[in-house]
């Protein structure tokens, strides 16, 4: 049974793979602009906030967005977004 407000996704986590496809030939791949959203989100209202929340807060939005990051992409966005540099285009992390 599907979880209120996901996609209608595959339902796997976006490896290394799916990342690589992610990040493919298609600039406007609309999953890229969702996680690239969830960021922006977090970014304009969690922006200084302390690590454990910017996580908290990244699994919340992907989770409404219905979108799956392994822990390692989350990691390198919730570095990214607690650095001196927070705002940024998540084909960077990805």
């Amino acid at each position: 049974m599907a979880s209120p407000g996901r996609g209608s996704g595959n339902g796997q986590t976006m490896t290394d793979r799916t990342l690589d496809d992610m990040t493919g030939d298609d600039p406007r791949d609309p999953r890229v602009e969702v996680v690239q959203a969830v960021v922006d989100r977090i970014v304009s209202w969690q922006e200084g906030a302390d690590e454990a929340t910017v996580r908290a807060e990244l699994d919340g939005a992907l989770s409404e967005a219905g979108v799956d990051l392994d822990e390692a992409t989350k990691r390198r966005i919730v570095d990214r977004v607690s650095s001196e540099t927070p705002h940024f285009d998540v084909r960077e992390v990805l």
